[in-house]
């Protein structure tokens, strides 16, 4: 059972977390200071440091939490599954039970426009690129156990969360652009998005393109 101390110190952490991102949203991250986000809380400085680290740390809480929400997703699966279908299935339920786990920090509303906000802003940005590398490093380890093989030696666990990977990237680009920025509508996206893998990959693009001709050598049947 938690302790009063314990459950102060949470709310402490869930009042920044939550001014911090508000601020973000509205006045941008590189306008808003840590001095700002701790008067808002009526606290230090010293106590905004005490539960993150900056406020690049602060602006990640929520999605770190999606991304170990997802990790686990993958790790849960059946290992009859083949990776793809794993991959597909642990991101499509985790979209399925996130919203649960977000409330319990920050409104999904909030977190939402947090996700805009990352895209939108360049230092955000690379440094969640950056993240999603080393997630999908992590995932291809999980993937290559599952399908007891050595990453290091075989290239297909990389290979196939780098493509995966990547579609998600494309989905969570459109969709933060897009006029509905719901979970529902994000989940919908996403789901369109790795029905297009397959085609996209080895489908013909042009529906009318034919095959290329063989080159004409010059030369009649009789000579060949």
């Amino acid at each position: 059972m938690e302790t009063l101390r314990e459950r102060k110190k949470q709310r402490t952490r869930d009042a920044l977390l939550r001014t911090a991102l508000e601020l973000f949203v509205t006045q941008g991250y590189e306008h808003t200071t840590v001095d700002e986000i701790a008067a808002r809380v009526d606290v230090s400085q010293r106590t905004f440091f005490r539960y993150f680290a900056s406020k690049e740390d602060a602006a990640f809480f929520v999605p770190r939490l999606t991304e170990e929400h997802y990790v686990e997703a993958v790790r849960r699966r059946p290992p009859e599954e083949t990776p793809l279908e794993a991959l597909r299935r642990s991101v499509m339920d985790s979209w399925d039970t996130i919203e649960q786990a977000i409330e319990q920090y920050v409104p999904v509303e909030l977190f939402l426009r947090t996700y805009k906000m990352i895209e939108a802003t360049p230092a955000l940005f690379a440094a969640r690129l950056r993240r999603q590398a080393e997630t999908e490093e992590e995932i291809a380890r999980i993937v290559a156990e599952r399908e007891g093989v050595d990453p290091d030696t075989d290239p297909r666990p990389r290979l196939v969360v780098a493509v995966f990977g990547a579609v998600i990237r494309v989905t969570e680009r459109h969709w933060s652009v897009g006029e509905d920025f719901s979970t529902s509508a994000m989940r919908e996206l996403t789901a369109s998005y790795l029905d297009q893998v397959g085609p996209a990959l080895a489908g013909n693009w042009h529906a009318n393109r034919t095959r290329p001709h063989p080159p004409e050598t010059g030369l009649t049947s009789a000579e060949t």
